[in-house]
């Protein structure tokens, strides 16, 4: 195995697809997200799994059970199991971001190129078990 080693920081600040996984091990994956001005990724909750967010680009705010957590560059956000969550870009510039779920939310490889794309396929890819090797 391989594993995954890169530049996250550059992989982050790059990516314009609203979703795009890079990476799927048995217990986490990464993903890259950018939420343009105004967009949120929608409001939900994870019961089985917590979830990591860092910020690299732009301005918001994580909601944890109704709690506003404002975030910028280089702010990191843990989200528990079970707490209702949305992270909402409040800037005028892209909110590019990487998140860790454990365990994996999204089939390996997945690419949303928005978020009306993520909404419309997400139920079709939930996280099967597959990893990326």
């Amino acid at each position: 195995m391989k594993g995954y080693c890169d530049n996250i920081e550059q992989r982050t600040v790059e990516n314009d697809n609203f979703r795009q996984v890079l990476y799927t091990g048995k217990h986490l994956q990464l993903v890259v997200m950018t939420l343009p001005p105004g967009c949120d990724i929608g409001e939900e909750v994870h019961e089985d799994r917590d979830q990591f967010f860092r910020f690299e680009e732009g301005k918001g705010v994580v909601d944890i059970d109704g709690v506003e957590n404002p975030v910028e560059d280089d702010f990191a956000v843990i989200v528990p199991a079970g707490a209702r969550h949305n992270v909402r870009n409040t800037g005028s510039e892209p909110l590019r971001l990487y998140t860790v779920y454990g365990p994996p939310e999204h089939l390996d490889g997945v690419v949303h190129a928005t978020k009306a794309d993520a909404e419309a396929r997400h139920h079709d890819e939930e996280w099967d078990g597959g990893t990326t090797e």
